[in-house]
């Protein structure tokens, strides 16, 4: 089959939007026909041509929601017209990772996806004969796209696809984190630095656990004010001595738990220091360049600060992103308040360039 595609043919051009052929899913895989789509920093990360793990020709797009139209031989989990959010984090629940419960990251598809093939080594995107990679398992600026079954989530259909495809990446990096990474306790005070999607989504997982204290730091007025709404009780401007603005706000003691949603080493220095002398954990959300590092001062940890990793905020996807859909559903998540644009496929690339602005919090591409 036929669809329309938005594609990386060199980095740092603007994608090309154009017809390109879908094969039928093979053994293990679905086709899912996308509804919306997030346009994430990580898509326009790997377009800049700055990651180099970054490769074309491909189809770019991993934050995507939409129904099964197709399964291949041997899905028993999904079936056609279910509705799904599409996983660049799979959970197959039997390689040595997901059956140990002790971290979100599967590890059985891992190594072909970092390649930017499906499971068995090949693609179902071509263009005039000629493969076409996949993009972190997913590739969702397209119409349509082949996915491997543990890589769906199945959701409650009534929910509309433009809030819950935030789900499959920025909203839950940062509700997980504070959710089940973080697991931020009642009466705590949290201090999240940054308010782009991740930082927001910290802060709803914050509230949803009960903090009595929000801090949320970031440069830009819009998205301070922005934080307040979505639950924040104290905003702050950040830069060069953000840290030292959270231990002036906790008489020097620094926040129970601080998260870290910028991809900046220097914030992520911050967030260190800015974690309570005595128990304070620290969560990196963001993602730095290849071949940068992060300067721990030893006595921070010695005086009995933790830090910690938090890949899709420490969420298992198929299990945890339904439950976050459900929460949506009965009011208790506002994702709907996350969308700042809606564009068509055509203008993705606009997407970036909002992106680039700090325009608004997400662009959402939706597919009649």
């Amino acid at each position: 089959m036929q669809v329309r595609a938005a594609v990386l043919d060199a980095f740092a051009q603007p994608l090309v939007v154009q017809s390109v052929d879908l094969a039928p899913p093979r053994a293990g895989e679905v086709l899912v026909r996308i509804r919306a789509c997030g346009v994430c920093h990580t898509d326009m990360y790997t377009a800049s041509g700055v990651d180099p793990s970054g490769y074309c020709d491909c189809v770019l797009g991993h934050e995507g929601a939409g129904v099964v139209e197709a399964i291949g031989e041997g899905v028993t989990s999904l079936k056609v017209g279910d509705h799904v959010v599409c996983l660049f984090s799979p959970e197959c629940g039997q390689c040595v990772n997901c059956k140990s419960g002790k971290t979100n990251i599967c590890t059985a598809i891992r190594a072909q996806q970092n390649l930017g093939f499906l499971p068995d080594g090949t693609t179902r995107f071509s263009r005039s004969g000629k493969p076409l990679k996949h993009f972190m398992g997913t590739s969702t600026f397209a119409e349509a796209t082949v996915m491997p079954e543990i890589a769906l989530a199945k959701v409650n259909p009534s929910a509309p696809m433009e809030a819950i495809c935030m789900l499959a990446c920025g909203a839950t990096t940062g509700i997980a984190a504070a959710l089940y990474k973080a697991e931020v306790e009642e009466g705590s005070t949290v201090a999240i630095f940054g308010a782009g999607l991740v930082g927001l989504g910290a802060v709803l997982g914050a509230k949803l656990r009960g903090a009595e204290r929000i801090l949320v730091l970031d440069p830009s007025a819009a998205r301070r004010e922005a934080a307040l709404q979505f639950g924040a009780t104290e905003v702050l401007s950040g830069g060069d001595d953000g840290a030292q603005q959270v231990l002036d706000q906790t008489d020097g003691l620094g926040a129970d738990y601080t998260f870290e949603a910028t991809g900046l080493v220097s914030v992520m220095g911050q967030a260190v220091e800015a974690a309570r002398l005595g128990w304070g954990l620290c969560t990196i959300l963001g993602v730095a360049g290849r071949g940068e590092t992060l300067n721990i001062i030893p006595r921070f940890l010695i005086t009995g600060r933790k830090v910690q990793g938090g890949s899709f905020g420490g969420a298992k996807g198929r299990t945890h992103v339904p439950q976050l859909v459900d929460l949506y559903m009965d009011g208790k998540l506002d994702l709907d308040g996350l969308i700042s644009h809606r564009l068509s496929l055509d203008e993705v690339n606009r997407g970036f360039e909002l992106m680039h602005e700090q325009d608004g919090i997400r662009s959402v591409i939706t597919f009649s």
